[in-house]
């Protein structure tokens, strides 16, 4: 069932993107040759519970973690390990979620670590281009099918395949709630977007297939190919005027993105 949200409620979970967006700032600056992604998720932690809020990903399912910290051919839910060093030219996606007040954020994010190659620049970037063609379909009137198809539509434009085994959800009290946004669809299709929805809309772009493998740890999810894979996620509301407003994304205004 999807949950509306009222304009106070929209506001709790705006504080609560405030806060992420400050954390994955600090992070990504901690990220460069030599430093663990241990040591990553124990930063984004003590910067989580700082804020007095929680960091969601730790103990979810079993996961043990505050964030998941994916590289190279790593898509998503790599687990943080004091023996994964970065090396200079990886690629890291960070995906953080926390709770405040009751209230989720969630946001994620590739970075090079030191200097990279151009191809992995461009993956990197495209992936982005990829958030923002779906999110400026999230308007009142739109189907879920135009936000997948715009991102699917970029991503193969540019070589890229779109992955197709996780996908963006609906936050709000809970981590995950419906609807699922997929990252491909057909336009015209699927649930009409409506006021108050918010969602986590959440490329995941490979340079190669998008066929997965998981680990042997039960988590981490990785390209079947083994080409790079990039990750560009923010929390959305649909507001009032029936437009989007990233809420992990403070300050952000559409006239400053054209």
């Amino acid at each position: 069932m999807i949950s509306l949200k009222n304009p106070t409620q929209i506001a709790r979970m705006r504080d609560a993107g405030k806060i992420l967006r400050e954390v994955e700032d600090e992070v990504r600056l901690a990220i460069r040759p030599g430093v663990s992604t241990a040591e990553l998720d124990e930063l984004a932690e003590k910067l989580i519970r700082r804020n007095h809020a929680i960091p969601s990903s730790l103990h979810y399912e079993g996961y043990p973690c505050s964030i998941c910290a994916s590289i190279n051919d790593e898509v998503v839910h790599g687990i943080p390990n004091p023996k994964r060093i970065l090396q200079e030219g990886d690629i890291i996606s960070v995906d953080c979620t926390l709770l405040l007040d009751g209230w989720q954020a969630d946001s994620a994010f590739t970075a090079g670590v030191g200097q990279i190659s151009g191809e992995a620049e461009k993956l990197i970037r495209v992936t982005e281009e990829c958030f923002w063609k779906g999110v400026r379909e999230c308007v009142v009137g739109n189907r879920l099918g135009d936000v997948g198809y715009a991102i699917d539509r970029h991503a193969r434009m540019n070589g890229f395949s779109t992955i197709r085994e996780f996908t963006g959800h609906g936050i709000g009290r809970e981590m995950h709630e419906d609807p699922a946004v997929y990252n491909f669809g057909d336009p015209g299709r699927g649930l009409r977007l409506r006021r108050g929805m918010t969602l986590a809309v959440e490329p995941m772009i490979a340079m190669g297939d998008w066929h997965l493998t998981i680990d042997d740890d039960g988590w981490c999810a990785r390209t079947k190919d083994h080409s790079w894979c990039a990750h560009y996620e923010h929390t959305i509301a649909i507001t009032e005027e029936g437009y989007p407003e990233i809420l992990t994304l403070p300050g952000f205004t559409w006239e400053a993105e054209k």
